[in-house]
């Protein structure tokens, strides 16, 4: 008689959850997959699990025995929690989502993408970029699609060229041995503090990634990465302007933009005129995705396609109507003080803001001066509002409302847009969505609901 399967579990019935299950089943082992919640969505994806043969616990408290050999946990699942460090304590192997798709599809070259802000964009770019080469290379992570969903694929067909994967501070630290060929970092700012405590320890966690990748690329205008340059003795940089070229030094500088072209070593790309998203931080991104392609082997002509074709991403500064010469802009994704005064910085004004959330810390500081400057008044929404309001009050800002709900403020943003002749109605939140919403791209697209309604 053969042995039984070894015994697997996954915790988080989320989407990398049900990947991660799925790609286990599929390669032997006997999976059980645990889940805190018991809503009917969660019970109805129960039956279609243990229909495959996965066997699914719900509303129970982990336990796990001592015969489980892994443990697989989802990117919300802290990795110092005690269930975890008990685990690794019987000798079960303990790794994130991530880990499990490297260690399945580590034979093909993945571009590695972290960062506080940007990283989604310049993944997705990226990917158009090597669509438009002609490239199999599908985006995953952080950015929607599960890793494990992209390694199950490749076991059932064949294998993709590339792999590029958007990669949280979270994911980093539950993957032990991922090394992509090339790694990216787009921006480093103050974020996820109340998981990470210290700034410091979230930048080695992200450096992480970089430091195991065989080629690395920084943002050379991020201010905390420039000034941490010295840590980096082998990578490239990407630089928007000359002067910030000049201080990495010229042949550190992979990417960068002048005499109005986007080049990269050395060769023309594509004039600045051409680039399809605005703003001064979409050419950091921009410059990004041109030097992993650049890397990657591929042509001048195939990245100025991909380039120019890319429509930008849902739920970051995309608009969504037009109404009475107001345009409605969701920027549900940016969930923290830094992306949303781009998202501020980036759009026309006047400005009605609709902003708050579940919070966050961080310094709010350059957001709250752009508010200042460019919003004709504020609707505070979610568990954030009184805080949020009580900022403005000290800063002697007038203009704002709590109103709870993107229900509420919508309508509202949209009357106050023609009082003020405003150009601009702004969801840009400031904070993450978990205390109305199931993730920033649910209060997105309630967001653009509301809008369709009007």
């Amino acid at each position: 008689m053969s042995a039984p399967p070894s015994r697997a579990i996954v915790i988080g019935l989320g989407k990398s959850g049900l990947a991660a299950a799925r790609l286990l089943h599929h390669q032997g082992w006997q999976v059980t997959i645990s889940d805190r919640g018991t809503s009917e969505a969660l019970q109805a994806t129960r039956q279609t699990l243990e229909a495959e043969g996965i066997a699914v616990q719900l509303g129970q408290p982990l336990t796990l025995g001592a015969d489980i050999k892994r443990v697989v946990v989802s990117p919300g699942v802290p990795w110092d929690s005690f269930p975890l460090v008990r685990a690794r304590g019987t000798g079960a192997v303990v790794m994130g989502e991530m880990e499990l798709a490297w260690q399945t599809l580590s034979q093909v070259p993945w571009i590695g993408i972290t960062g506080t802000n940007g990283k989604t964009t310049v993944t997705a770019l990226t990917e158009a970029i090597f669509q438009a080469a002609g490239r199999r290379a599908p985006a995953c992570g952080n950015i929607g699609r599960a890793a494990c969903g992209v390694a199950l694929e490749a076991l059932q067909t064949a294998p993709p060229d590339w792999v590029i994967a958007e990669v949280s501070s979270y994911q980093i630290e539950a993957s032990a041995t991922l090394a992509p060929q090339i790694g990216l970092w787009t921006t480093f700012t103050p974020d996820h503090l109340n998981r990470h405590i210290t700034l410091d320890r979230y930048y080695r966690i992200k450096a992480q990634l970089l430091q195991r990748s065989q080629q690395a690329v920084l943002n050379g205008d991020d201010p905390y990465l420039r000034q941490r340059r010295s840590d980096w003795p082998q990578a490239y940089w990407t630089a928007t302007g000359v002067d910030v070229a000049d201080a990495l030094g010229e042949a550190n500088v992979i990417a960068t933009i002048q005499t109005g072209w986007v080049w990269a070593a050395g060769q023309k790309i594509l004039p600045v005129d051409d680039l399809p998203m605005p703003g001064h931080h979409n050419q950091q991104n921009v410059l990004m995705a041109v030097a992993a392609a650049h890397l990657a082997g591929l042509s001048p002509e195939a990245i100025a396609a991909g380039v120019c074709t890319f429509a930008g991403v849902p739920h970051r500064l995309e608009q969504i109507i037009q109404r009475e010469g107001v345009a409605f802009i969701n920027d549900s994704k940016a969930t923290n003080y830094d992306a949303a005064e781009v998202g501020l910085r980036s759009v026309a004004g006047p400005v009605i803001l609709i902003a708050g959330g579940d919070p966050k810390a961080g310094e709010d500081g350059p957001w709250l001066a752009r508010i200042q400057e460019k919003a004709a008044a504020v609707l505070l929404i979610g568990d954030a509002a009184p805080a949020f309001a009580a900022r403005l009050d000290q800063l002697g800002y007038p203009n704002h409302k709590q109103v709870d709900t993107l229900d509420a403020a919508v309508p509202l943003a949209a009357a106050l847009a023609q009082t003020h002749g405003a150009k601009t109605v702004l969801l840009s939140p400031a904070c993450a969505s978990f205390d109305q919403y199931r993730s920033f791209e649910h209060r997105g697209e309630h967001f653009r609901q509301l809008c369709g309604a009007l």
